[in-house]
Parts: structure tokens; C-alpha cells; sequence
């Protein structure tokens, strides 16, 4: 268990990642929705293509990442135990990579949203694995205290 006060920096951690996912996923909607419109139909046709997928790699990063913080604060709120949160069904999926050489042909905007949608992606994937491997190896002085416990 987790002392009160690393959970309470874990909550407003994964608190604060919910939102900036949340208010990313409804700018990359506004805006390859309706303004990157214009921008996406002054592209060459081949460019047209990889905006649109993009745009889509976009949607399934903050997907990713909304579903494996909704698990996390799932886990906060005792609606789910921290054991079925590690199941890798409940693990952070897997998302698309973005071409660097693809990334600066894109409209500025568009680019910032990817590039964004990417950061955010890799932080939380570090969240994701650190979780994991903390899971593998056990701390030795959790260890300890639990040999110790066994024998008091």
C-alpha cells in the first residue's frame, strides 16, 4: 500500500494528465474537425492523405491515454482493484507512430497537435511501464518489512 501522501501526488498527477487529455483530444477535434479544414484541402493530394492520418493517430494516442488515466483514477476511487489495473487489457495501448520526415510537411497547427499528442503519449507510457515495473520487482525494503511482519 502506498503511503497517503504518494497517493495523494499520484492523484493530482493522473488529475492533472486527465485533463490536459481531455482538453487536447477537444482541440484536436475543433480543430482537424473544422479549422484545419482549409489548411488540409491546400495540400497536395498524397499530403492530403497523411493529414488525414494524422489526424487519426492523433484520436487513438488521447484514446489511449484517456482510457489507461480513466483506469488509474477507477483504481483511486476503489471501483477497481490496483491488481485488475495492471491486467494488460487494462494497460496502456499501443499507438501509431508519426514520420519526423511526415511531422514537418504538416500545417504548423496540425503539427503542434501531433507533436503534443506524442509528448503526452510518452509521458504517460513512463507512467505505464514505471507502474509495471515496480509490479516485477518487488522494493527490497518492502521486502524487509514483510519478513519482518511475519515474524512479530
Amino acid at each position: 500500500m502506498q503511503g497517503s501522501g504518494t497517493a495523494a501526488i499520484q492523484s493530482r498527477l493522473i488529475d492533472s494528465l486527465y485533463v490536459e487529455a481531455m482538453l487536447l483530444a477537444d482541440e484536436a477535434r475543433c480543430y482537424f474537425d473544422q479549422g484545419g479544414k482549409d489548411e488540409r484541402d491546400r495540400l497536395d493530394p498524397v499530403a492530403r492523405v497523411a493529414f488525414s492520418c494524422e489526424s487519426l493517430k492523433v484520436t487513438t494516442r488521447l484514446m489511449h491515454v484517456i482510457a489507461w488515466l480513466l483506469t488509474q483514477r477507477a483504481v483511486q476511487a476503489g471501483e477497481l482493484r490496483e491488481r485488475d489495473a495492471r491486467d494488460p487489457s487494462r494497460r496502456l495501448g499501443a499507438a501509431p507512430e508519426t514520420d519526423a520526415a511526415m511531422l514537418a510537411t504538416m500545417p504548423r497547427d496540425a503539427g503542434a497537435l501531433i507533436a503534443t499528442s506524442i509528448d503526452l503519449y510518452r509521458r504517460v507510457a513512463r507512467l505505464d511501464a514505471t507502474a509495471a515495473d515496480a509490479q516485477r520487482v518487488p522494493s527490497p525494503a518492502r521486502t524487509m518489512i514483510e519478513k519482518l511482519a511475519l515474524n512479530f
